[in-house]
């Protein structure tokens, strides 16, 4: 994954204006979702007393919730020949739904907030997406998503330095959140929301699409889209339904007598990484071909999630987590960009949508899966936190496998 220093700046400086814009916008809205959202099972469980099982539920619904409105938002700008002010919309939506984890005393209103929240990435995600597509050619678009990516990670590190400011100063505890300090949170998190969505309204435009590409009339359809691609949905939803929500990682930290700090910790090293490695990943994915990046990274995953379930104390969570951040930053943008080189120009807002909203749907019962394992409901019993971990790694060695082996991507010229 080497690349001189030199030469990837010299491809940065070739980005357009749109890619600048739309990743300060996601580094400003991570600064403000980071600090509040890697805490929250921490509070849920902790201060409110919630099960795991309905950590899962709320977890597997906020992705959920918001499913349709990424199939629809993405179609709705192939429709309309216009990216930007869909995605300002989603973030405005994001940023009004930050001061309600303020004022949180239940789950309900937890799930809500959480909910709302994740509508507005609904909205916004496939039209960014996009527009990011759309903004570049076919041999720097694995740049651009990784640098994107890696400019929305850099503000999960700055959120978790901050969330780690606060913890110490407000509390100086070891062990559990409280209120007072989740509440702080979620009150300096409001800013940095609101000045993403001025970055993306005042920064981004729109491109124009060519005549000759434009249909009059996309449809919300597998069959436009090929083949390939829905080879590749099925492939990615595979893994994806071993892909649980994050939150679990974060309670198997805790659960292996990581402290609050410690967790914070544990989650800037992990965005460190991923920040680091994700742009060079990215522009490697234009040399060598996404395919073998993203199979890369989910072997990555398959082993780190081995790790988990077999880990025996705090320091072995925060070792893998932080390998975890290589999986990221090989296959998160990656797979951005293989959507994009795998339909037609004109239908790429409806591919990010179907990306996303076949994502999100799995999401659920990925989330529900793995909090019944933690649980040891039914025959389940006896496994413990280990359990979800191990299905997670299988899930992703089997889509790894078909990801090699069945999808086909001779004749594109950024593919292996």
């Amino acid at each position: 994954m080497s690349l001189a220093p030199t030469v990837l700046k010299s491809r940065l400086r070739t980005l357009p204006r749109n890619v600048w814009a739309v990743s300060l916008t996601s580094f400003l809205m991570d600064v403000s979702s980071e600090m509040v959202l890697n805490v929250l099972p921490l509070f849920l469980t902790g201060v409110l007393g919630v099960r795991t099982s309905i950590v899962g539920l709320i977890e597997g619904v906020a992705e959920a919730v918001a499913s349709l409105l990424k199939l629809f938002s993405g179609w709705l700008s192939d429709r309309l020949r216009s990216r930007k002010w869909l995605a300002v919309g989603g973030y405005a939506l994001s940023a009004l739904a930050k001061p309600f984890f303020y004022f949180a005393t239940s789950w309900g209103v937890v799930a809500g907030a959480r909910w709302a929240d994740r509508v507005g990435k609904g909205v916004r995600t496939a039209p960014r997406d996009a527009l990011v597509a759309d903004s570049v050619d076919e041999h720097h678009r694995g740049l651009a998503f990784g640098f994107h990516r890696a400019a929305d990670t850099g503000g999960a590190v700055l959120g978790l330095l901050i969330a780690l400011g606060v913890v110490w100063s407000v509390q100086q505890s070891a062990l559990n959140l409280s209120l007072a300090t989740f509440r702080t949170l979620a009150l300096i998190s409001v800013v940095p929301a609101l000045l993403a969505v001025l970055s993306l309204a005042l920064g981004a435009r729109d491109v124009p699409l060519p005549a000759e590409k434009v249909q009059e009339r996309p449809r919300i359809t597998f069959r436009g889209l090929g083949k390939r691609f829905a080879l590749f949905m099925l492939i990615v939803g595979i893994f994806d339904l071993g892909n649980f929500s994050d939150a679990f990682l974060v309670l198997r930290a805790s659960e292996r007598g990581l402290s609050i700090v410690e967790v914070l910790g544990m989650l800037v090293t992990f965005n460190l990484i991923y920040s680091l490695t994700s742009t060079p990943a990215g522009s490697l994915s234009d040399r060598i071909g996404r395919k073998r990046v993203i199979v890369g990274g989910w072997l990555v995953y398959a082993l780190i999630y081995l790790g988990f379930a077999l880990a025996r104390a705090g320091w072995h969570i925060w070792a893998l987590y932080a390998v975890y951040g290589l999986y990221y930053g090989l296959a998160y943008g990656t797979t951005r960009a293989l959507v994009a080189d795998l339909v037609p120009e004109a239908l790429r807002g409806t591919a990010y949508g179907t990306y996303n909203a076949t994502l999100s749907v799995l999401d659920l019962p990925a989330s529900l899966i793995a909090g019944i394992l933690w649980q040891g409901i039914g025959p389940w019993k006896g496994w413990g936190p280990s359990a979800p971990f191990l299905f997670g790694g299988t899930m992703a060695l089997l889509a790894a496998l078909l990801m090699a082996t069945v999808l086909k991507t001779e004749g594109e010229t950024t593919n292996a």
